[in-house]
């Protein structure tokens, strides 16, 4: 039996060890606060493209949840007047596994109190410079990529349209999806393969993908979603937010992630209302940002499989 063996080469582990190091020391020299947050609690995500692991306590029938990232907790910090944080650690998903993907994992997540997310793409781009100094950066709007392969505005199009052209991306599935779905079938499968080399930053998202982020108008007027995600060499590593402080708009986008469970045959989350509680108290403006930090070593170190970058992935479990 082979796979009690580590995944990842002893210099890779090293490696491992160093840019860990090098993620703290390049916040920590910014006067960030580290903070240390739980990894079970009583709620979950409610997204219904995010499955968390439930943990049932032995003994008792209080059941758990493994979180999907500190996000939450981190906003509650905020709202407590934390200031700047950081959080680096665990997160754990259910059914990912996969080359890019292991249901643990290890998260990167900051927050910056009064900035706006293009102040936070451009210290996200300064990050990756410092562990790979010749990067090249790209940055464009959701709607430059979309118009360069497809030749029509994202958060305009009629319906119909991106349902085509997901059922000539993907499947006859995709006849009847929804706009949301269908506008990342066509990210994921035509776009993203084609990206440029190096860091490429992507903002003003549908605002039907908006999650956690607050919307806007564009300057063409269309309304958009203050998120944006980052890729490196082409594979996603970071998602981040111009985050939303609205209680009643955030508690109303819970609801829609429950209907939309539902709908598809998930189980239902119940909300956390600690999280909501925190909003109303008053979350500062701020913007915050998640980043694989497996991938960034998958990139870093050339590795084909997340398995060579961590000591035990959960084929060795």
């Amino acid at each position: 039996m082979s796979d009690w063996q580590p995944g990842m080469s002893l210099d890779r582990l090293r490696q491992r060890s160093r840019v860990l190091a090098e993620l703290r020391s390049f916040f920590q020299q910014r006067n960030l606060l580290e903070v240390d947050v739980p990894v079970l609690s009583t709620t979950s995500v409610t997204d219904r493209n995010i499955e968390s692991i439930s943990a049932v306590m032995s003994g008792s029938d209080l059941t758990g949840y493994l979180q999907t990232s500190p996000e939450y907790f981190m906003k509650r910090l905020l709202a407590a007047g934390s200031g700047d944080i950081f959080c680096l650690g665990k997160a754990f998903r259910s059914g990912e596994a996969g080359i890019r993907h292991n249901p643990e994992f290890t998260l990167l997540e900051w927050y910056r109190c009064g900035w706006d997310e293009h102040q936070l793409m451009a210290e996200l781009g300064e990050l990756i410079e410092t562990l790979l100094p010749a990067v090249a950066i790209n940055k464009y709007s959701y709607a430059e990529l979309f118009a360069q392969y497809f030749n029509l505005d994202p958060h305009q199009a009629e319906l119909s349209s991106l349902q085509k052209l997901a059922v000539e991306a993907g499947s006859s599935a995709w006849s009847d999806d929804t706009r949301a779905n269908c506008l990342d079938l066509l990210f994921s499968v035509v776009i993203e393969p084609q990206l440029a080399d190096g860091l490429v930053l992507v903002y003003d998202y549908p605002a039907s993908q908006a999650a956690l982020a607050s919307c806007h108008r564009d300057a063409q007027g269309r309304r958009v979603s203050r998120r944006f995600e980052a890729f490196l060499n082409r594979v996603e590593l970071a998602n981040g937010y111009f985050e939303l402080t609205d209680r009643a708009e955030q508690e109303s986008r819970f609801a829609e992630d429950q209907q939309a469970r539902e709908i598809a045959g998930k189980p239902a989350v119940a909300i956390d209302q600690r999280l909501l509680a925190a909003l109303e108290s008053g979350l500062p403006v701020c913007s915050g940002v998640a980043l694989g930090v497996d991938r960034l070593l998958m990139q870093l170190e050339g590795a084909e499989s997340i398995d060579q970058v961590m000591p035990f992935s959960w084929g060795r479990c």
